[in-house]
């Protein structure tokens, strides 16, 4: 989820892919209330609902992944979800390129199944 700075408080966040400059002005929440999608509990799911067609859902979730942050629905992901893939795999040093080339991997795949 991008917002402004992409912080509630804020703080700009560093890129973390070559092509991270501009995936901000595709994301579906551009024109969002971020009062709406910075939320907890059961608000989750309907802000998590803006995610699901956003074109550009891998580099959004990247982001909060290698920035470590904490705040509102990123790439699809609640800040609790973030945590726990984080736990899981605390080897990754890039999820930006980790998930670009799952990404294209899985592409790749429909293709050729399709």
């Amino acid at each position: 989820m991008y917002l402004g700075s992409g912080h509630p408080n804020g703080q700009a966040n560093e890129a973390t892919g070559p092509s991270q400059s501009d995936w901000r002005v595709r994301a579906a929440c551009r024109d969002e209330d971020p009062e709406e999608l910075f939320v907890r509990g059961a608000e989750q799911r309907k802000a998590k609902v803006v995610c699901v067609s956003c074109p550009v859902r891998t580099e959004c979730l990247a982001e909060a992944l290698d920035n470590r942050i904490e705040f509102g629905v990123w790439g699809g992901m609640t800040e609790r979800e973030r945590r726990a893939v984080l736990r899981r795999r605390p080897d990754v040093t890039s999820w930006y390129e980790l998930l670009t080339e799952a990404r294209r991997e899985h592409t790749e795949e429909d293709v050729r199944v399709g």
